[in-house]
């Protein structure tokens, strides 16, 4: 008889979540904590990702990095690799945003957000490549997933350009890599994010109802929304599904009335 249970465990696993400290990453990686797997989590500042492995338990370790720049990335995976000869998950979540009208949208806005958004997801994953093909095999592949944004799958009202470019960019990224590294047992998936509660969406934080209308399900996300398909796509139960973007909105992209979107 079929365990489904087992399926999606994660119990002996190892995972690396950069932005883990705080919003997705850190729903994230409590999901993966409660399915079993030792979970390390990166965020720039290194007070807040400290303090968030300590309340998130023993299984939870902190590895501040600043993943903006190659060197960063190298160094993270470094460090990461000094502690343990393999690695199971790659969540690359770390992200930013930034909005602008137009006419006075800065270079500064467009190279931040590329840097963290575009580069660090492939140079980390081929700074940890090594780790990844380790942990790697025929009937358990290691796993790679990133988060984008369904600001990358529509358009979005907000003018934030290099955000929505930079999402759409990881969606075909990691279809790039999921072609390349499926050959080693490496599995390459992306999850498109609606409306979370967090630092970087404080409108869904601060005014969700307002979101409401053009939100088919009716509400924002909810922490174990996010895990439970993180969870999916890290566990077996996701062995079988390579270089797909799995959307977790509420329906605002594929579900949303005509008289619901955003004008």
């Amino acid at each position: 008889m079929l365990d489904i249970a087992s399926l999606f465990s994660l119990e002996g696993r190892v995972a690396l979540i950069t932005g883990g400290s705080r919003g997705i990453g850190r729903m994230i990686a409590e999901g993966f904590l409660a399915q079993g797997a030792r979970v390390y989590i990166s965020a720039r500042k290194a007070d807040q990702c400290e303090a968030a492995a300590g309340e998130m338990g023993p299984r939870c370790i902190a590895l501040p990095a600043d993943v903006s720049t190659v060197a960063g990335a190298q160094a993270l995976a470094a460090a990461l690799m000094e502690r343990e000869p393999a690695l199971d998950i790659l969540v690359n979540n770390a992200g930013a945003a930034w909005g602008s009208e137009f006419e006075t949208f800065p270079e500064g806005g467009w190279d931040k957000v590329f840097n963290i958004n575009v580069k660090a997801p492939f140079f980390l994953a081929q700074a940890l490549y090594p780790a990844l093909k380790a942990a790697a095999r025929p009937d358990r592949p290691s796993k790679m997933i990133s988060i984008g944004s369904i600001d990358g799958l529509r358009i979005s009202p907000w003018e934030t350009y290099s955000y929505q470019a930079s999402k759409a960019a990881v969606h075909h990224l990691v279809r790039r890599m999921a072609a390349r590294l499926i050959r080693d047992h490496i599995v390459a998936t992306a999850i498109a994010p609606g409306a979370f509660p967090s630092e970087m969406n404080r409108a869904a934080r601060d005014h969700g109802e307002d979101y409401l209308v053009s939100i088919p399900a009716g509400r924002v996300g909810r922490p174990e929304d996010i895990a439970a398909a993180a969870v999916y796509l890290a566990s077996r139960a996701g062995d079988y599904v390579v270089g797909e973007v799995l959307t977790v909105d509420g329906g605002v992209v594929h579900a949303c009335p005509p008289d619901m979107i955003d004008p």
